[in-house]
């Protein structure tokens, strides 16, 4: 017999039997066991094999720090990959799969890679893969990509149901253990309102491991009796199963709620998971601390785990490790392990101590080897033995279980996870917490505090400050007698010389010393390079239980203090999260609501095709009977828009209201053209660039009232622009009056365009819109002929005499039908964004095909919006660089085909004349493209190098994908009206 379950103690309810498999052998637990603690109470010890080298491994903590016990749990459409059983709570008839091996678990093939091990140190793919070149995509390529990875996705679609919501408190403990249950004991009797969230499915954190009494009570007991009290609290809330897993901006805090991850099968009417964002007045990191593995030679066998988890397996779920268990230590964690070993009947074959002396107790009956260490351990898919050596001398000691015990670690990623670094400490031998400000502290074994004594003051005392902050009249918590206490200090040791076989940093990445050694040799010496050469802290723990350890290696190769070293970054999440919890209710047809315009209904009626344009269903043509194409419906929209009047639905363009004293002076800042002096009702065409200097969108905006503004976007464009004023405001300009409100879904918009649009539209306007009353570019409010107040802007995207006019959105069905009733004796038609697109080609008008991202303004004929004069705009230093000033850059053209019944398509490359088609000869592309009804033969837009010095020059429109080759004449690119004089009639 070796690990088991011992006949009685634990927290397990034994009355409740559950069956699972793992890898397709059915086994037996209890209620509230976790998986890996169900395995070992089997004699389970082999539970994965590790990344590189696939060597065995076991369970090496009890905790979300796992890095070996990873597996698939599920099966189906719920399978999900890298689970760390650890942490997965037992259900009945959970089904469980090791990853990584092949065929089996036991005979794993890829356990080849350990003897190649010589070969395949740190960084040998990056020197391996280089040559020969031909290798890479016919043999390298597809071995990578069949090893790479662990576990495998479900392909079915996943059929549970996701949820998110908010929270808010005055008070976020995070963690239940002893600290975090002391403060928000101290918060809830203050009256504040608590959140307490703790990632396990039971909260007590370490007391429900640990034998010390608090309280006069087991630790066990007083974490219960705690829990109760909080439980009866209106003001309090418990979130068990909850990790807390990134914090954010304005103290905002992500957690992650498993809800049904217990549960086979899954309630249809509730979430599996739900993903909180908690906003919180201040916030207390109760995370507690993380015991450190000791790093000496076969540290990664099964079997040999950190003493805390020994610790844990025993106490909370009555589960020995082992029937002869040794333990490695620096300190008195170790002590402690053995003592509660002995205490349930289990042998304790050594305690190696790493230091010369300690005044830890030693249990009756177990030797201590003092000032010795563990250079190597005996055993294939578990241990069965150790060498210990001290002083030179090696003995053989057997075992079945190893408890080691490195130091402790506090978990403060979270406080570092917007920039701040950790602080090294000589004293505690660890990273600690930095201050960053009173809203948010670590306390208890987080804040570097060793004694669960020390912990509980600090929780209470830390929450009862933080309330005195808020005006809440602290309660004086009553902090309880601990007894049974050890001493948890401990002396460093980073490394154990003299290993006879590779001392693992990183378990699941096969990271050992000699990795750690290479790299800094050859020049990677930076903590951040050290990481990705080696990979040391990039599986799937992200380096909780190893980066530490491997900062204390790095700096005693280098001589230097850890602090010099420092930590790779701390970034959200803390653990892994589902993309289902993160989509929430955002999947399938919720995935991309579908939004329609005011107008969908007259559209509709009027026989639109509808297209998607983004979220957007948008009226591409209006069928009329005996038309067979959707060309012949758009060419005759064209013709008579051109030639009488058209109606179009707009309201798919982004509306943003500006309002504010300072509204101006932003608005001069984020154009590149000047906004200072827009007169009150009057309108102007707007570009803006990126803080690079690249065109970043286009529109226009309107000066209803002095400090009212109406600005239009493009509709793709339209929640990034709004994104874009906003960090301009806050960012650049923050002492600025100035607000912001989206309007788009608040207003039906419709543009009435041709020579005729003026007639009709004065059949609806009460107010005079005659030229002189109302000319080019004139904006503002107006009645419509039954009292309606309504917004008219006379714009146009046509180059025809054209108005848009935006009613609320409830009327816009009703207008539109006015619009066409008024219009029936002067030829109206409906048209669509097809027509519209035809309309601009004609007229040289750009849109995102052209402000592709790559842009500025010159490139597109828009250089005389750049008004350099001003002071300062977004974009306005960089838009000068040479590479945005070169004469050869990509320019606006128009493209008109040699012959005229030739179709020049989009996307299509552009050659000199007689040129082979290459990369080295490409001249530019098609950017648009369309059949012009006006002139009776196909018209295009493109970018061309050098293109406003080649007016009239022949070019070769090729387009290898569709087999097409087209010459075409370059000439301007505004085909119709190039004076402008249909724009003011």
């Amino acid at each position: 017999m070796t690990s088991h379950r011992l006949a009685s103690g634990g927290m397990v309810n034994r009355g409740q039997l559950l069956n699972f498999t793992f890898d397709g052998r059915t086994f037996r637990g209890f209620e509230g066991d976790t998986l890996a603690s169900a395995l070992l109470a089997n004699d389970q010890m082999l539970m994965a094999r590790s990344f590189k080298y696939h060597r065995p491994r076991g369970a090496v903590t009890a905790g979300s720090a796992e890095p070996n016990a990873l597996m698939t749990i599920g099966s189906s459409a719920r399978r999900e990959p890298n689970a760390r059983a650890t942490v997965v709570e037992l259900y009945d008839g959970l089904v469980a799969a090791s990853q990584n091996r092949w065929p089996s678990l036991k005979h794993d093939f890829g356990a080849i890679n350990n003897l190649l091990s010589p070969f395949l140190g740190a960084g040998f793919y990056y020197k391996t893969f280089m040559w020969p070149a031909l290798f890479w995509e016919r043999l390298y390529e597809p071995l990578i990509r069949h090893a790479a990875g662990l576990g495998k996705v479900a392909m079915q679609a996943d059929p549970d149901r996701y949820e998110k919501s908010w929270a808010h408190c005055d008070l976020l403990v995070i963690g239940a253990g002893p600290t975090g249950l002391m403060a928000a004991l101290a918060a809830g009797r203050a009256g504040a309102r608590v959140i307490l969230a703790d990632e396990g499915f039971r909260l007590g954190g370490s007391l429900l491991g640990e034998s010390a009494s608090v309280g006069g009570m087991t630790a066990t007991d007083f974490a219960g009796t705690v829990i109760e009290e909080l439980a009866a609290l209106p003001n309090v809330t418990l979130m068990a199963r909850t990790t807390v897993f990134g914090w954010y901006d304005d103290m905002v805090f992500g957690a992650v709620e498993r809800v049904q991850k217990h549960v086979a099968p899954p309630s249809p009417d509730l979430a599996v998971e739900r993903l909180w964002r908690i906003v919180a007045k201040r916030a207390i990191l109760a995370s507690g601390a993380e015991e450190r593995p000791l790093v000496f030679g076969g540290n990664d066998k099964p079997g040999v785990m950190t003493a805390a988890a020994a610790r844990t397996y025993l106490n909370r779920y009555g589960v020995a490790v082992g029937s002869r268990v040794a333990v490695f230590t620096n300190g008195g964690s170790g002590y402690r392990t053995a003592a509660d070993l002995v205490a349930r009947g289990v042998d304790v074959t050594a305690i190696i101590d790493a230091r010369p002396q300690s005044t830890d107790p030693v249990p009756q009956g177990v030797r201590v080897v003092r000032n010795g260490s563990v250079v190597a351990t005996k055993g294939r898919h578990r241990i069965d033995g150790l060498i210990a050596e001290r002083s030179g001398f090696e003995e053989m000691i057997a075992c079945d279980a190893l408890a080691m015990s490195g130091g402790w670690s506090p978990v403060i990623h979270l406080m570092c996870q917007r920039g701040a670094k950790p602080v090294w400490s000589d004293e505690k031998q660890a990273f600690l917490a930095p201050d960053i400000g009173k809203a948010f502290v670590a306390a208890g074994s987080a804040a570097g505090f060793d004694r669960i004594s020390d912990c509980l003051k600090d929780g209470a005392n830390k929450a009862s400050a933080l309330l005195r902050d808020l005006g809440f009249a602290a309660y004086d918590a009553d902090i309880p007698d601990v007894e049974g206490e050890y001493d948890p200090s401990f002396a460093p040791l980073w490394y154990v010389p003299g290993a006879k076989d590779k001392a693992f940093v990183d378990f699941q990445n096969d990271v050992h010393v000699g990795d750690l050694g290479l790299a800094q040799r050859e020049g990677f010496r930076h903590i951040e390079h050290t990481k990705r050469y080696t990979t040391a802290g990039m599986a799937t723990d992200q380096g909780k239980l190893g980066n530490v350890n491997a900062a204390g290696i790095i700096a005693g190769m280098r001589g230097v203090s850890p602090a010099e070293i420092g930590t790779t970054t701390f970034r959200p999440f803390y653990t892994p999260v589902s993309f289902g919890a993160l989509a929430g209710t955002v999947r399938a047809e919720h995935a991309a609501p579908v939004r329609t315009s005011p107008l969908q209904n007259w559209a509709r009626k009027n026989g639109a095709a509808f297209v998607e344009s983004g979220l957007w269903y948008r009226s591409a043509w209006f069928s009329r009977e005996g038309e067979k194409s959707w060309r012949e419906s758009v060419d005759r929209e064209v013709l008579n828009v051109r030639a009488n009047v058209g109606l179009c639905d707009v309201s798919t363009l982004g509306k943003i209201e500006i309002f504010g004293r300072g509204a101006a002076e932003l608005l001069d800042r984020v154009y590149s053209n000047s906004f200072l002096k827009l007169p009150v009702g009057k309108a102007r065409y707007g570009l803006m660039l990126r803080e690079d200097g690249i065109v970043f969108d286009d529109g226009t905006t309107s000066r209803l009232a002095e400090n009212h503004y109406v600005m239009t976007t493009t509709t793709a464009y339209a929640a990034e622009v709004l994104a874009h004023l906003e960090f301009a405001a806050q960012t650049f300009r923050p002492e600025l009056d100035v607000r912001f409100v989206s309007s788009t879904d608040q207003w039906a918009q419709m543009s009435l365009a041709g020579p005729k649009s003026r007639t009709v539209m004065s059949r609806i306007v009460q107010d005079d819109i005659s030229d002189d009353a109302f000319p080019f570019l004139a904006a503002r409010e107006v009645v419509l002929r039954g009292g309606l107040k309504a917004r008219l802007f006379r714009l146009s995207f046509s180059g025809e005499l054209a108005y848009e006019l935006a009613v609320p959105a409830g009327y816009g069905e009703a207008v539109a039908d006015a619009i066409m009733e008024a219009g029936g004796d002067e030829g109206i038609c409906a048209y669509g964004v097809e027509a519209l697109n035809v309309l601009r080609v004609e007229k040289g008008h750009v849109t995102h095909s052209e402000l592709e991202g790559r842009t500025t303004a010159d490139d597109v004929g828009l250089g005389r919006m750049m008004a350099m004069q001003k002071p300062d705009f977004i974009g306005k230093r960089l838009s000068m660089r040479f590479g945005l000033t070169a004469a050869d850059r990509l320019q606006l053209v128009g493209l008109k085909a040699v012959e005229a019944d030739k179709e020049i398509k989009a996307g299509a490359h552009l050659l000199k004349d007689q040129a082979k088609p290459s990369l080295a000869n490409d001249q530019g592309f098609v950017s648009s493209a369309c059949f012009s009804p006006s002139l009776g033969h196909y018209i295009a837009l493109a970018m061309l190098k050098s293109g406003r010095e080649r007016f009239g020059e022949r070019i070769l429109v090729w387009d290898g994908l569709r087999g097409s080759e087209v010459m075409a004449e370059v000439c301007s690119p505004v085909f119709v009206d190039p004076d402008n004089l249909k724009l003011h009639l």
